[in-house]
């Protein structure tokens, strides 16, 4: 029977979250209308907003639903960016190397249309941010700086950033600070009360919601610039009619993760620590591609991201893949592409070792017996690929 180990990818829709949809899906009315079936949708939505506020710690007016993480992490980075600069001319955006592409791109965007200038925060080996150089050159330039954001946990590697130092940093100095937390969602505990950030982006299909839906939290005191128009939802920050079906399916499907993560996360420990050292045995000069330190608040326990010398990271998955396992090499969103990780990159990996790795992760339906079958299958895979070498 095939495995699938790519969950940080997207997982499997939660049996839960299926029947809630096959039920509220049988419903009419637009949240906005105002006769009874409108307001009937409206008050599902707002329920499912209040149990989103409630499982991350924020309050329900801070809950802006979308259609997903990309456009949550688009909205907030080109949404900051134009309000502060309608205050004053502040140019300056600060991110890290490692962050996905959803946050990458609008940044490029923003430098080529909008007159940004983007710095790139240092990280250490393992994709920790360097905060001292962070202070100091915030402290010479805080009047030009209009945000910084920072990934809260690498989709990639697993690697979790310091990111409460951050905020602390930036509160300090007001400015605004957005998160990625696609892949923290879920997989650490979350509060965006405590947090202090002032945006922090996920997605319900990480989690056992459908492809489709996202979330972006907004600080109830954070100005923010609408990137779409047509319509005065999502406290007119994002326009269009809401999929109310979708609210209610990521709302489930946080509560089920948040509820169920002190259990998952033993799960997934064990699991992690098992294939670390197995793969080890078969490949001795393996490297993890993240932090692999024993600290737990440091990385995320379902996500393992393995460097193979010598071994090009699509060969081996694609063995893999034929003898019935499905990993990744990187984010799904740039996966098929034969470049070597640009997360890898920016922690300092050889241009080649960055092309090297394959990343495992785990979700809720997850068993020792699927890690088996990995394990079985990798001698002869790892073999094979490490024979073949690289083709250029």
């Amino acid at each position: 029977m095939p495995v699938y180990l790519d969950h940080a990818a997207t997982t499997w829709v939660r049996p839960e979250v299926t029947d809630l949809l096959i039920e509220q899906m049988a419903s009419a009315g637009n949240p906005s209308s105002v006769h009874a079936y409108g307001q009937a949708a409206k008050m599902r939505l707002e329920a499912a907003r209040v149990r989103i506020a409630k499982a991350l710690g924020c309050d329900h007016n801070e809950v802006v639903f979308t259609s997903g993480g990309t456009e949550s992490n688009n909205l907030a980075i080109l949404g900051l960016y134009e309000a502060r600069n309608r205050r004053g001319q502040r140019p300056l955006i600060y991110f890290l190397g490692t962050e996905h592409h959803a946050v990458l791109e609008p940044i490029e965007h923003l430098e080529k249309f909008a007159g940004a200038e983007a710095r790139e925060i240092p990280v250490d080996s393992a994709g920790h941010p360097d905060l001292d150089w962070l202070e100091a050159d915030l402290l010479a330039n805080a009047d030009s700086a209009a945000l910084v954001t920072a990934i809260y946990a690498n989709n990639e590697t697993g690697t979790i950033v310091n990111l409460p130092d951050i905020v602390a940093l930036c509160k300090r100095l007001q400015i605004p600070v957005h998160t990625d937390a696609v892949a923290a969602v879920g997989h650490i505990d979350v509060n965006f009360r405590d947090l202090g950030a002032s945006t922090l982006a996920f997605t319900g299909h990480k989690l056992g919601a459908p492809i489709g839906v996202g979330v972006l939290l907004v600080g109830r005191d954070v100005h923010l610039c609408a990137q779409q128009f047509g319509g005065t939802q999502e406290r007119a920050m994002r326009a269009g009619t809401q999929n109310v079906a979708g609210a209610e399916a990521v709302a489930l499907a946080v509560e089920l993760a948040v509820g169920e993560l002190a259990a998952h996360r033993i799960t997934w420990e064990k699991l992690r620590d098992q294939l670390i050292d197995s793969a080890k045995r078969v490949a001795p000069d393996l490297v993890i591609g993240g932090d692999s330190s024993d600290d737990s608040s440091k990385r995320l326990s379902n996500i393992v991201n393995l460097v193979f010398p010598g071994c090009a990271g699509d060969s081996l998955l694609f063995l893999l893949d034929s003898a019935g396992v499905a990993i990744s090499n990187g984010s799904a969103c740039t996966a098929g592409v034969a470049t070597a990780s640009h997360v890898l990159l920016a922690q300092g990996f050889s241009q080649r070792d960055a092309g090297s790795c394959v990343r495992v992760s785990f979700g809720a339906t997850t068993t020792s017996q699927d890690l088996d079958a990995l394990l079985s299958a990798l001698p002869e895979a790892y073999s094979k690929a490490k024979a073949a070498g690289f083709t250029v």
